[in-house]
């Protein structure tokens, strides 16, 4: 499975609450009406939500990016999968429509968008958490870009093998209810993707997502907070954070097929 990870920062002279409302009653069923012809998997919209829980991780840290407005994910059974279905007439055509429609209310120059690979580290059977706006879960959002001193290949394989383990074995601790890897891949059609939006900004890394439940996250205790020192501490031997950024979120789920 690979799926398409789209971080949106909405356009200056579009408000909030319209960016909002645009992408989820109107961008979202237009996606969700193509979905069969491109072979869509899966689709979410990830809202942003103004927490002060933000701006507390991103000082945590020395300092982050401004966080997004929010992701649009797409998921495909396989890269063949979505190669075939932009490899029509019909597909070409659905996929024109979702950009013109994108640019009524995304930055889309500033906003990056790439093919990536997720590698579940916490993951409960079946698949099925969703931080729904009317429920108690929320979901971390991590956006990360790899120290230069690093690299990328490097900080994938090092996030993969030692950092996730890490946060594993103290999961409970930290009151974590689902936790996935999402590594970037180093495709071709990431260049045609933003091509055909005119993305100006570098792609990440990759990015965490963590599901956790606001009820245990008001809970602090010496256990929790110790574990999350180790996690930060571990997260600065690869991650530059000032290139980085994280913040929680709600998810709408469009389309579903899986």
């Amino acid at each position: 499975m690979i799926r398409i990870t789209f971080l949106l920062r909405r356009r200056p002279d579009v408000p909030a609450a319209e960016f909002y409302r645009y992408w989820l009653e109107e961008h979202g069923p237009l996606v969700a009406s193509h979905a069969r012809r491109l072979n869509m998997l899966r689709y979410v919209q990830v809202h942003t939500i103004d927490d002060p829980a933000n701006a507390a991780m991103a000082e945590a840290r020395g300092g982050m990016e401004p966080v997004y407005d929010g992701v649009a994910e797409v998921w495909f059974a396989s890269r063949e999968a979505l190669v075939a279905a932009t490899s029509t007439p019909a597909g070409r055509a659905a996929g024109a429509a979702l950009v013109e429609d994108e640019a009524k209310f995304i930055d889309l120059p500033n906003s990056p968008i790439w093919l990536a690979h997720e590698y579940p580290q916490v993951n409960p059977t079946p698949e099925n958490l969703v931080a729904r706006p009317r429920n108690g879960l929320v979901k971390l959002y991590f956006p990360l870009r790899a120290r230069a001193d690093v690299g990328e290949e490097a900080a994938q394989f090092y996030w993969r093998t030692s950092h996730g383990p890490l946060i594993r074995q103290q999961a409970a601790g930290s009151a974590i209810l689902r936790y996935v890897q999402v590594h970037r891949a180093n495709d071709p059609i990431e260049a045609d993707l933003r091509a055909a939006r005119g993305t100006v900004v570098d792609s990440y890394t990759g990015h965490a997502e963590l599901w956790l439940d606001r009820a245990d996250m008001g809970v602090s205790t010496p256990e929790r907070r110790q574990a999350n020192q180790r996690a930060i501490e571990d997260e600065a031997t690869f991650i530059d954070f000032r290139r980085s950024c994280m913040w929680f979120a709600k998810e709408h789920v469009f389309v579903d097929h899986r």
